[in-house]
């Protein structure tokens, strides 16, 4: 007997994949406006934050597109075929908690043991960030160094190595497409201010208060980004 392999699938597919089978019966029709997020995590019983993975996977292969302010709407025309991201199966919003749980361990260690060197490093980098008021390519280098320099304050290269491999998953379509959608324009602000917190926590050697305010920092971007 052969059997074939149990595959589990992230509960954003399994959404996409039911939203692909209504719009394939006819239940929403080219063109037209799928009902809002909220109402779609009513009906299916899931979280907002998974409903917006899902309508974001649909729009980077076709199968919608999402008018920021005015709703999502089904392609017309439809795609032809079956088309996959390409991206790994990861979760978005598990990407963002993963982050949360891994730098708010960074940050207090980076409290502890970054040396003089580091700590004036890190407050000429939240300087250089204040200067960048757009989420564009700049603002997104200097903050991965402002990340990666955190990691590397810890003393420990395989933490700082482990950080560069959380940020690049950031690279997905998917996520570059929901950062397009809902960083809006006082996105790059608030995260400033945020890095100010966290920076001057960590240059005051105050490991716990830098663990709460990185916590907090990447809270607030799960919190813009999935409008929790």
């Amino acid at each position: 007997m052969s059997l074939s392999q149990v595959k589990v699938e992230r509960l954003y597919r399994q959404i996409s994949n039911q939203l692909i089978d209504a719009i394939r019966r006819g239940d929403f029709t080219p063109g037209g406006a799928l009902p809002a997020e909220r109402e779609l995590a009513k009906q299916l019983g899931v979280s907002r934050s998974s409903i917006r993975e899902a309508l974001i996977a649909l729009e980077v292969t076709g199968w919608v597109e999402i008018r920021t302010g005015n709703g999502v709407f089904v392609a017309n025309p439809l795609p032809q075929d079956i088309i996959t991201s390409g991206d790994d199966e990861f979760s978005l919003h598990d990407l963002l908690k993963a982050r949360q749980a891994f730098e708010g361990m960074t940050a207090e260690l980076a409290a502890r043991h970054g040396n003089p060197q580091q700590r004036a490093a890190l407050l000429a980098l939240t300087e250089s960030l204040l200067q960048l008021q757009h989420n564009d390519a700049q603002f997104l280098q200097q903050d991965k160094a402002f990340h990666l320099l955190i990691s590397a304050m810890s003393g420990n290269d395989l933490l700082r190595d482990m950080m560069e491999y959380l940020w690049n998953k950031r690279h997905s379509a998917r996520f570059i497409r929901l950062e397009q959608h809902y960083a809006d324009a006082d996105f790059a602000r608030e995260m400033n201010q945020d890095h100010q917190r966290i920076a001057q926590a960590i240059v005051d050697g105050d490991a716990l208060q830098a663990r709460a305010s990185m916590e907090q920092h990447l809270q607030h971007v799960c919190d813009r980004l999935f409008a929790l």
